[in-house]
């Protein structure tokens, strides 16, 4: 269930990034800078500030990396280390950061009868995809990796600031989620020093401040999962909003002729075969769309839909591997979908 790394929404009106801390853009409306964090490139730019205020973003670089050494799993120290290494044996005392993302995925795990479960890191680990390599595991060992996945073996006591992995073997990675939330913890920042306007750009965890300075809103490319990165089937007009993908073809590695992606079933052990090519969520915030759009690609387009249809503020879209494009009805208005390219290609519903 490893959140994907590679980016599947790009912002049009901002340029190709480069993996520097010192790459700067300045001008009399905007600034903005990229950094190399969370195994991506991170982009930040504010709008309508003054140049002295860039070291808000500096600022913001630096919560996201402070984040990230507490929330990774593969970060020596971490929260999420010291519970690895204490499965079966004894709590651990976590920061108020790492029980608010345990706590939220926990309300993901009983929403979804265990389709999100953090505690799928047996699984990670074994499947190891890091493109374009990877590990296919036989049988046996996709079955042990499954025995030790239950979100229901992850102990949270709130007064004592404890997380307990209840059996050893387990693993809890934030991989699905985490992303998301420290977007939020970023927007946050921001608007606390008075930022009215800004894009917050997490390697594809697109997270919007406001609208632009002349009141006019943001437009998002999402990417056609079948052709070269920034080829758009379509748009989404929006502000103040989240807007986060998964995808079956942003993180996988090929065996004997066939693809194995990223998004892990946490039930079959297997990547998610469930005729989703891509899932795009439009929520208010990132830490939802994060965990949303794994969800929905582990549940399919039927479960899917009547998952996003009993929750407020939350939208969808959905390509289907058949060609279709499935859309929530509360983008109708929102979503422009590129008929001059694709009216051929892909099919649009709104539900």
């Amino acid at each position: 269930m490893k959140k994907r790394i590679s980016i599947v929404l790009m912002i049009f009106l901002l340029a190709v990034f480069f993996i520097s801390c010192s790459n700067t853009t300045k001008n009399e409306e905007q600034i903005s800078k990229n950094d190399f964090l969370l195994d991506t490139v991170v982009s930040i730019k504010l709008y309508d500030v003054p140049q002295e205020d860039e070291i808000l973003i500096d600022q913001s670089f630096k919560l996201i990396s402070d984040l990230e050494s507490i929330l990774s799993v593969h970060k020596e120290g971490s929260d999420l280390y010291k519970l690895k290494m204490n499965a079966g044996k004894a709590p651990v005392e976590v920061s108020h950061y790492t029980m608010e993302v345990i706590k939220k995925s926990l309300e993901y795990s009983i929403k979804t009868d265990g389709k999100f479960d953090i505690t799928a890191g047996p699984l990670i680990d074994l499947w190891a995809i890091d493109p374009p390599n990877g590990y296919l595991p036989t049988n046996e060992e996709i079955i042990t990796a499954v025995s030790n996945i239950d979100f229901r073996n992850l102990i949270v006591d709130e007064i004592n600031s404890t997380v307990y992995l209840a059996e050893e073997g387990m693993i809890a990675n934030l991989g699905a989620i985490a992303k998301g939330y420290i977007a939020d913890q970023v927007k946050s920042f921001l608007i606390e020093n008075d930022v009215e306007h800004a894009i917050i750009n997490l390697g594809g965890n697109v997270l919007l401040v406001g609208d632009k300075p002349d009141g006019s809103q943001f437009r998002i490319g999402v990417q056609d999962p079948d052709a070269a990165r920034n080829t758009y089937i379509g748009v989404l007009v929006t502000s103040d909003t989240s807007v986060v993908s998964s995808g079956d073809y942003e993180r996988y590695f090929e065996k004997d002729g066939v693809k194995y992606h990223h998004i892990l079933d946490p039930e079959t052990g297997y990547p998610a075969n469930n005729h989703i090519r891509q899932v795009s969520i439009v929520s208010e915030t990132s830490v939802d769309g994060d965990a949303l759009s794994t969800t929905l690609f582990l549940l399919g387009l039927d479960k899917g839909i009547e998952l996003i249809n009993s929750m407020n503020g939350v939208e969808a879209i959905f390509v289907t591997d058949d060609n279709k494009i499935v859309v929530t009805e509360g983008l109708h208005d929102s979503f422009e979908f590129d008929e001059t390219t694709y009216s051929d290609t892909y099919e649009i519903f709104y539900r």
